[in-house]
């Protein structure tokens, strides 16, 4: 069938009530390489339930919470899923996350902005996360997805997307590069994300790359670690929001180099796999408290 795009703006979807717990949020944040120095004490603070002051929760953990999961191969949809890529993830965090809870996530298709016939359409996902018990507000994410296969069907629906986040016109202020492990993917599914894509190699020859990729999502999470250990002392606690673009895949055991700019309260970077010198997230952008 071909895409509808009244019937995917209208369409529900199930909220998801997800129950999480220490052990999640601790490796939720070795998934994304926190921990690979163990004496560091300021890594421990997310690794580690006895580390000074107590665990914390990374700010990027909110995209794994609530996640209703890959949704866009079902058969109402008419979206030729096999052509859709992530583009860009945001997020708002109302307050630093519980490292533990019960939230319910729900999602909704916010707008489809077609880019013309042959050149693909644009998808934007919202997701409310919410304290399942209060009802209280922790945190809105948005996800944006090319669908390569599904344009031509005219203009744009729903909400505006918004323009990239300019980068400043300076040298970097600031440079960090972080190590991944080979094993990088396989560690960050277990936080929820089991697209095969990220550990069997015969799909990810069929898709055509090398080896299984590493989660978009979990390049996020290194990119944020880059700005915790360079600008902020790994405390997290004036992270209030964190936008990047996807630019390119990251192979687990690649060397990740985010460049960053910080004028005020708001840190703009970009990251490059430098064994390919190739920019896997651009137009990034964290806003602190």
């Amino acid at each position: 069938m071909a895409l509808d795009v009244q019937h995917l703006l209208a369409r529900e979807f199930a909220p998801v009530e997800h129950a999480y717990g220490m052990r999640d949020t601790q490796l939720y944040a070795l998934g994304v390489g926190l921990g690979a120095d163990p004496l560091d004490a300021g890594q421990l603070r997310y690794v580690y339930e006895r580390a000074e002051g107590g665990l914390r929760a990374l700010p990027t953990l909110v995209n794994v919470l609530g996640y209703g999961g890959f949704w866009a191969d079902q058969p109402d949809t008419g979206i030729n899923w096999r052509q859709l890529v992530h583009a860009e993830q945001a997020f708002v965090l109302q307050r630093p996350l519980p490292v533990e809870g019960r939230v319910l996530g729900t999602n909704r298709v916010a707008a489809l902005h077609d880019k013309g016939a042959g050149k693909g359409a644009l998808m934007l996902q919202e997701r409310r996360v919410t304290d399942a018990a209060s009802g209280e507000l922790l945190a809105s994410v948005s996800q944006t997805s090319m669908l390569r296969a599904d344009g031509g069907f005219g203009g744009a629906h729903g909400a505006p997307l918004a323009a990239p986040h300019a980068m400043p016109a300076r040298p970097p202020d600031a440079v960090c590069d972080l190590p991944t492990l080979p094993q990088a993917a396989l560690l960050y599914r277990l936080s929820g994300d089991f697209n095969p894509l990220h550990a069997d190699p015969g799909v990810a020859l069929a898709a055509g790359f090398p080896r299984p990729i590493l989660h978009g999502l979990a390049t996020m999470g290194i990119a944020l670690h880059a700005v915790l250990r360079t600008l902020l002392g790994y405390d997290a606690s004036a992270v209030r929001g964190m936008r990047v673009r996807f630019t390119a895949p990251v192979l687990p055991g690649e060397t990740l180099r985010t460049e960053l700019w910080r004028d005020g309260c708001l840190v703009s970077l970009r990251t490059t796999a430098l064994e390919r010198n190739t920019l896997v997230l651009n137009a990034g952008r964290v806003d602190l408290a």
